[in-house]
């Protein structure tokens, strides 16, 4: 990305950096109800918002850290071409072609791409047992967190260094419930804002229905939201923001997993 050789190169100049979420910054403008759109106006609100908020200062992630989000990247593309190529294997085998040529070509590559993917994700592990050993460990206590998601949520969060709160977390993701009511006349639906990084938020999503039947925190919290009526979605949901929560307070304790600890930090 542009903006991160930006910040990079300035950090590097030792000027001082803030990064900004562009929405914020669209939100404030906004909020001064400024109606001009030129590239003018949006630099003169730029400067205004820096003059008027207090922001933190930019820090490059670690290099584990930046060396994992560009593994976790090519094994993205490489699952994509692996999915394509099993749906063409399997258009192919319904219309009846189970031999010759073409389909053996299509496994071969099917087999190499699995191989690489599986020497991509044994690289990240390596490097975050490296680096976060303790971490990555105490992580994989949680019931219904597995390695790979542990992996995600410890390469997004910088260890979990990047964020105050776990509520932060989740907002970031985009798992925190956005309501949609107004007096009378407005009563929408509680939705995610669907934000951020997708992929460690269809993890999670994933993980929440393991951790509903076996972790028992996680499990009371689904089984209340249902016994209320709401949707079973809706539930699993608010499973998703209590790993977080949980994940956020075993980083912050150093403590592993305990089904009767209640953790204080939110």
């Amino acid at each position: 990305m542009l903006s991160q050789q930006l910040a990079l190169f300035l950090f590097d100049k030792e000027i001082r950096v803030t990064v900004m979420n562009p929405l914020v910054i669209k939100r404030f403008i906004q909020m001064k109800l400024n109606q001009i759109k030129t590239d003018k106006s949006d630099a003169k609100m730029i400067c205004q918002y820096g003059q008027e908020q207090d922001m933190d200062l930019w820090h490059p992630s670690p290099q584990y850290v930046e060396e994992c989000k560009q593994l976790q990247t090519i094994t993205q593309l490489y699952l994509k071409q692996s999915t394509a190529i099993k749906n063409k294997l399997h258009t192919l085998q319904t219309r009846g072609f189970n031999r010759g040529k073409m389909l053996s070509s299509l496994k071969r590559q099917l087999k190499s791409l699995q191989k690489e993917i599986k020497l991509l994700e044994t690289e990240m592990e390596q490097l975050i047992r490296a680096n976060q050993q303790e971490l990555y460990t105490r992580l994989n206590t949680i019931p219904g967190i597995g390695k790979k998601t542990s992996i995600l949520l410890i390469v997004t969060t910088n260890g979990f260094k990047d964020f105050e709160s776990s509520k932060q977390i989740s907002s970031y993701l985009g798992l925190a419930p956005n309501e949609r009511s107004s007096g009378s006349s407005i009563r929408g639906k509680t939705r995610i804002s669907k934000t951020g990084n997708p992929l460690v938020r269809n993890h999670l999503f994933l993980c929440s229905f393991t951790a509903s039947i076996h972790n028992p925190q996680c499990k009371a919290l689904y089984e209340r939201i249902v016994a209320k009526g709401k949707s079973k979605k809706l539930a699993l949901i608010a499973v998703c923001n209590k790993l977080i929560k949980q994940a956020y307070g075993i980083s912050k304790s150093g403590l592993p997993y305990d089904k009767n600890y209640v953790s204080k930090l939110a």
